[in-house]
């Protein structure tokens, strides 16, 4: 995951704000249970990325318990169409490596 927690942080709040327990629930959801991310991990990715401008955040009440939640900032959708762009360019790349396609009427 090293390298793209920035983009998954980023994924899972483009539909709207969530706060750190929903945000580690969806990727974990999202991924069908293969990523689990530890408070440790995400907290400290979500105050960066909140100093550098992609995300804001604000406090929320949830009965007698607040909450931070963060959002996505214009500079954040940008970011994420770019990661997102990125990943499909890596992907093709390792898949093109990993599952060459014969060039057409090569021998097989």
């Amino acid at each position: 995951m090293r390298g793209h927690l920035d983009g998954l942080l980023l994924a899972v709040l483009e539909p709207g704000p969530l706060h750190g327990y929903a945000i580690i629930t969806s990727v974990q959801q999202r991924s069908g249970g293969a990523l689990e991310l530890r408070t440790g991990t995400i907290y400290p990715a979500l105050n960066r990325l909140e100093r550098i401008g992609l995300l804001r955040s604000s406090w929320q009440s949830a009965g007698e318990r607040r909450r931070r939640c963060y959002e996505l900032t214009e500079a954040g959708r940008r970011t994420l169409a770019n990661e997102r762009t990125a990943w499909q360019e890596f992907t093709t790349a390792i898949g093109s490596v990993l599952n060459p396609v014969p060039p057409p009427g090569a021998a097989t």
